[in-house]
């Protein structure tokens, strides 16, 4: 019996770094093309937001591969999650899925619009806005906690709609933009890239500034996060989380200061690393805050190795292929739509 109890929680925190990855793998890769689209009305000209487009034409929809992982892997390891956070999250939810596809409709559009460019180009920009915006708000209903009785949601349909929610999704529509930005100053040349190096200082600022917000309002949402934090000895093994974090914001101002290209994407991309492994240590091991534990919302033992086994050949192959195609579209694109290496 002891052996099959470790054996399932192996197998169940195997599934939570499979869904973890997931969901990170997709903040990380839809983030800064949905970043682009809030940019996108703020471009320096209309060639500009071509170029912006054709940044992202050969790999957007796959980025949002992870997001359809990171969800099937949920439903299929953590059933309960389901029950509980849908219905606690309907709402945001329901305008994030609509605002993709409005977006992912606009995107396609747009190449072959000529009078009504204007109005795909603007719905772009609303379907990235809102997408961004809903999963902020997500994210800080789901820190805050969620009103549960035995195993399913009691709360009411507004219970998400907080100040802290609401500025969660601003705090991520910051994040967003600054990964946007960081992307294209790698990815372009000439005016653009002298744009977004301006912008992304003023968004570092602002992101800056919203994490700190956040990590001192979060404590007072949930005692048992404040005493994961504040208390010793955790508070000397969690400090470096946030010391890092510091240099390399300071690492990140000194390399767009200095006009580096690439590096500034790379450290955009170590600051959301970090802020997901804050989050992870604040509600680990809750799966659903303040009440259902991963333990608590796994399913069987006979589910999770039966979809583990898809899961070995459908990861690596979700990998190469990304890497496939980011490899052959490497280079800056340039007003004449060229990827030149």
């Amino acid at each position: 019996m002891a052996n099959e109890a470790f054996e399932w929680s192996l197998l169940t925190l195997t599934w939570v770094g499979i869904v973890g990855f997931a969901v990170f793998m997709y903040v990380l890769m839809d983030g800064f093309d949905l970043g682009i689209g809030i940019l996108f009305p703020f471009a320096p000209s209309h060639e500009d937001r071509d170029v912006m487009m054709h940044s992202i034409a050969p790999v957007w929809d796959f980025n949002e591969t992870w997001l359809i992982l990171g969800a099937a892997g949920l439903f299929a390891a953590f059933p309960i999650a389901y029950a509980v956070m849908l219905p606690a999250m309907y709402l945001p939810v329901l305008l994030m899925l609509i605002a993709l596809v409005f977006r992912g409709v606009a995107f396609e559009f747009r190449f072959k619009a000529n009078r009504s460019r204007h109005l795909w180009d603007r719905a772009f920009f609303l379907g990235s806005l809102l997408a961004t915006f809903a999963q902020g708000v997500m994210l800080g209903s789901f820190i805050q906690g969620t009103e549960v009785q035995g195993r399913a949601f009691v709360g009411g349909t507004f219970d998400w709609l907080t100040p802290f929610s609401l500025f969660c999704g601003l705090a991520l529509v910051g994040g967003y933009s600054l990964l946007g930005a960081t992307w294209l100053i790698w990815r372009t040349v000439g005016i653009l890239q002298d744009w977004c190096f301006r912008i992304a200082r003023r968004l570092l600022l602002a992101v800056l500034a919203a994490v700190i917000v956040v990590s001192l309002w979060t404590p007072f949402l949930n005692e048992a996060i404040a005493a994961r934090w504040f208390t010793l000895p955790n508070l000397f093994y969690f400090a470096p989380v946030p010391l890092v974090t510091a240099g390399i914001a300071i690492a990140l101002w000194r390399a767009l200061g200095n006009g580096r290209e690439a590096l500034p994407f790379v450290l955009s991309m170590a600051m959301f690393g970090l802020s997901y492994l804050g989050l992870a240590i604040s509600v680990w091991p809750m799966l659903i805050p303040p009440s259902i534990s991963i333990w608590q919302a796994a399913s069987p033992p006979e589910s999770q190795v039966f979809l583990l086994v898809g899961m070995a050949f459908l990861i690596p192959s979700i990998l190469v292929y990304t890497a496939f195609c980011y490899w052959v579209f490497r280079g800056k694109v340039t007003g004449d739509v060229g990827y030149h290496h």
